[in-house]
């Protein structure tokens, strides 16, 4: 083959970008789509898809354009958009740059997403009344989430820094695509029935609305509203909004949020609980002051006969050997509460799973639920060993691991 005549890919690309730029129709075309996976970046370059029922294509609006704007771009929205395509050189992608675009009406997902949330809305349950507590202090975390990704690593990262003996127990579920909600689901039934955690975290990364639409589905509201545990929703960005925040107890802009509300900062509990000791010691030691200046007064009064001046010495004195104890019974209630954390915190730890696990030990799941006993299992029997650096999927065949 004789390359004597190649183009270099950059020259094909160059090319293929006239030809796009030398079509009338492309170089002032005018396209009508639902908005997804809208992004406006701190340059005001905003980069979005518009999609039709079988097919989208990706699109740039740049800041000077964006700013004329008279309305607010969101996944769903129904929009006509005016501009040119043509091919970015540098990685050959057809795109669509847009200068100009008019609201058109509601997309089906969000016109779906509206009417959801005002039904269940008219049942009460997003209503503040029904919505319960998260726990001052959790032992375990619960998340249904996916296995991989940052979402379970950074939920972890977060829960450990502010409490190192908090545990947590992941769920593991599909967070995108077919049957993902019915995963979400179980995921949040498991983690009821394993009865250990105390608060639930449910959510995934930031997407598109497709992306996110199994935390818009009723039955995933209905799931966190049945949840004995509180729930936790924490579901894409900051921006973004589901379903399953309105029906959880509690709503995190990101999972790492979610993690700092469901876990508090050991720490700084016990700097408050020395804090307000000093200012209970404090008030109550002037409250005596104040007393015992009242009590002098009146002990100085000629109209007082002895009889109650004694009296009033022997309760300024009761009260002054009660003030002058009253630090040391504080300290011992404090270090008593302490040492109680402490053993509570190492029970925690020595019961830890995944710390049998660091040290050699393996874990048998089958169908999602741990295995106590070999009689449990029988012939072809499918099964997960969890173990020091990873999971392995394994059959069981005569009393063996078929790996």
């Amino acid at each position: 083959m004789d390359d004597k005549w190649a183009l270099s890919v950059t020259e094909l690309n160059e090319y293929v970008r006239r030809k796009l730029a030398g079509d009338p129709v492309l170089r002032a075309v005018t396209v009508r789509g639902e908005v997804s996976g809208f992004k406006r970046y701190t340059s005001g370059h905003c980069y979005f898809a518009l999609k039709d029922e079988t097919s989208r294509v990706q699109c740039v609006l740049w800041r000077q354009q964006a700013a004329q704007l008279t309305f607010r771009p969101e996944d769903g929205m129904r929009v006509t958009v005016h501009g040119a395509a043509s091919v970015f050189v540098q990685s050959g992608s057809y795109q669509l740059y847009v200068n100009a675009m008019e609201q058109a009406g509601l997309g089906d997902l969000y016109l779906r997403f509206e009417a959801l949330k005002k039904a269940l809305a008219a049942e009460g349950l997003f209503d503040p009344a029904r919505k319960r507590e998260l726990p001052l202090l959790p032992k375990m975390i619960g998340v249904a989430t996916s296995r991989s990704g940052a979402v379970i690593r950074d939920i972890i990262r977060v829960s450990k820094r502010r409490d190192p003996n908090v545990g947590v127990l992941l769920a593991p579920c599909a967070v995108q695509g077919a049957g993902a909600a019915e995963e979400i689901v179980r995921a949040i039934e498991r983690l009821n029935e394993d009865g250990r955690p105390d608060v639930i975290l449910v959510g995934r990364g930031g997407g598109s609305i497709e992306d996110l639409w199994p935390f818009n589905e009723e039955i995933v509201a209905r799931a966190i509203v049945a949840s004995r545990i509180p729930v936790i929703s924490c579901v894409g960005h900051e921006t973004d909004f589901t379903i399953a925040d309105f029906a959880a107890d509690a709503r995190a802009s990101t999972p790492s949020n979610a993690a700092e509300l469901a876990v508090p900062m050991v720490a700084e509990l016990k700097q408050s609980v020395d804090s307000l000791s000093r200012q209970l010691t404090t008030a109550l030691t002037r409250a005596q002051q104040l007393r015992h200046a009242r009590l002098q007064a009146l002990a100085g009064s000629a109209a007082l006969t002895m009889p109650r001046r004694m009296l009033i010495e022997r309760r300024e004195a009761a009260l002054s050997a009660l003030v002058a104890r009253l630090p040391v019974a504080l300290m011992k209630k404090r270090d008593a509460m302490e040492r109680r954390l402490s053993l509570a915190s190492r029970a925690l730890s020595a019961l830890d799973p995944e710390g049998v696990v660091r040290r050699g030990y393996a874990v048998v799941f089958k169908d999602g639920k741990c295995v106590p006993e070999a009689g449990a299992l029988r012939a072809g029997d499918a099964i997960e060993v969890h173990m020091r650096g990873g999971n392995v999927a394994a059959e069981v065949t005569n009393g063996e691991l078929h790996l």
